[in-house]
């Protein structure tokens, strides 16, 4: 009955010291870089995407569901028609949809 006792407890305390152990934050080396988490906010930094200055690679790269025939499109119409004076204007482009503006709304601004 004991050692069965005894058993248990030892069993219990390498268990909580093995989660310990895991829980635990590792010794950062002299050689880490930087966490992914200070990337995503350089991105931040770097703020919207502004429809009157970007070209269509970043415009399809940054912008859900815009492709590069879309990202083109944006383009020729800007080209054509002058800066954009509202986001809403987007939906003026052939292949921009309401589905697709709200999508990326809070990514885009206009200067």
């Amino acid at each position: 009955m004991r050692t069965g006792f005894i058993s248990s407890l030892v069993f219990a305390l390498l268990t909580t010291l093995s989660a310990a152990g895991i829980a635990a934050p590792a010794a950062k080396s002299e050689g880490e870089t930087a966490p992914m988490a200070h990337q995503v906010s350089t991105k931040e930094q770097i703020g919207k995407i502004n429809l009157n200055s970007a070209d269509a690679p970043t415009l399809q790269r940054e912008l859900a569901g815009v492709g590069e025939a879309k990202a083109k499109a944006i383009v020729a119409y800007r080209e054509t028609n002058g800066p954009f004076a509202s986001i809403d204007e987007l939906l003026e482009v052939k292949g921009i949809g309401k589905a697709i503006l709200d999508k990326n709304r809070e990514k885009l601004e206009v200067n």
